[in-house]
C-alpha cells in the first residue's frame, strides 16, 4: 500500500524527469497548469506515466477536475487503494 507521501515523492520525481522541472517548484499546492506550466499534452503524458507506475489508469474524466499536485496525489491514492 502506498501512502500519500510515497505517491507525492513518486509524482514529484516524475514531474522533474518528464518536464524538466526543478524539484523545489513541485509542492502539494503547485497548480499544474499555472505554476508548473503543464499543458494538455503534458497531462496525457503524466496520466500515461501514472498508468505505467501503478498498472491502473486514471480516467480522463477524473483528471479533468485535477488542478494541483495534491489533487493528483489524491486521485492516485484512490486508484491504488484496495476496494473496501
Amino acid at each position: 500500500m502506498q501512502t500519500r507521501d510515497d505517491i507525492f515523492n513518486t509524482l514529484r520525481d516524475a514531474l522533474v524527469e518528464l518536464f524538466e522541472l526543478e524539484p523545489e517548484r513541485v509542492s502539494l499546492d503547485s497548480n499544474l497548469y499555472q505554476d508548473l506550466e503543464i499543458d494538455s499534452i503534458d497531462a496525457v503524458d503524466l496520466i500515461d506515466h501514472i498508468k505505467r507506475q501503478t498498472g491502473k489508469k486514471i480516467a480522463a474524466e477524473e483528471f479533468k477536475s485535477v488542478r494541483t499536485v495534491s489533487d493528483v496525489v489524491e486521485a492516485v491514492y484512490r486508484l491504488v487503494q484496495p476496494a473496501a
